[in-house]
């Protein structure tokens, strides 16, 4: 691969292009399950790049739920397959998640609002209290049929750009990826929660019916917040599972 200047309006990242062709290699069992991957150096000859961008291409991977790090070696692979790469995937994109089940993801953003950040989201996203901040309510569908709402608070330089993409955007992470802003861990927790009024809208439940949500605060390389997202889940359509191992992890299946 050649690394000199191109087009950048038009090409795809490097990282990326590194990322999807060791991603087939992974699911097509080139590399066992527990294997460990080749060295960076090694992965940056093979591919003709840099070391920096071997190490976004296995963030990405990391991402996917693909591979994982352990103390003292190099990132070991998690799963050779869909299946076993979505059962754990530590943080994994709607998007992904939908495609690797065969469905058609979907997204339209209701509203994009620009404020400054309250107690919450201040401390979740280590800002200053009223900070300013963006925050985006969108509507998620599984091949049309609407599943979840999703409230997602980013940091001003983050939702910047959340705010200048088309509102139909289907994935903001793979978006947000292309101007160098990766999500590559998070931290959830998951209860139940009443419907609201928009809840009811978009969704179409009953105001006050359950909805499964799930909190969530990732975090880029260098461990600093990215956004702060409460998405709500029809019953019945979506649940979590928990993989334990010495990395647990948690992964998104379908069905109660």
């Amino acid at each position: 691969m050649n690394e000199a200047p191109r087009d950048t309006a038009r090409r795809t990242p490097l990282y990326l292009k590194v990322a999807a062709d060791l991603r087939t290699a992974i699911t097509a069992g080139e590399y066992g399950s527990g294997a460990r991957r080749p060295a960076e150096d090694e992965l940056a000859h093979r591919y003709g790049v840099s070391r920096g961008t071997v190490r976004q291409a296995l963030t990405a991977l990391r991402t996917d739920g693909l591979i994982t790090s352990r103390r003292g070696t190099r990132r070991v692979v998690l799963g050779g397959g869909p299946a076993g790469a979505a059962g754990v995937a530590e943080l994994r994109s709607f998007t992904r998640w939908a495609r690797s089940l065969g469905r058609e993801p979907g997204g339209r953003t209701v509203a994009v609002d620009r404020g400054a950040a309250d107690a919450e989201e201040a401390e979740q996203l280590r800002l200053e209290a009223g900070a300013p901040v963006r925050r985006v309510l969108r509507l998620r569908t599984l091949s049309g049929a609407p599943v979840m709402v999703e409230r997602t608070t980013y940091p001003e330089a983050v939702g910047a750009l959340v705010a200048a993409m088309p509102r139909d955007t289907v994935s903001y992470s793979e978006e947000l990826a292309r101007h160098g802003v990766l999500f590559t861990d998070a931290h959830h927790t998951i209860d139940l929660v009443a419907a609201d009024a928009d809840d009811a809208e978009l969704l179409g439940c009953r105001a006050g019916e359950a909805l499964l949500r799930e909190r969530r605060r990732s975090t880029d390389p260098a461990g600093n917040p990215v956004e702060w997202s409460q998405d709500r889940y029809l019953p019945g359509t979506v649940a979590f599972t928990v993989h334990s191992t010495a990395t647990s992890a948690l992964g998104r299946r379908l069905g109660p």
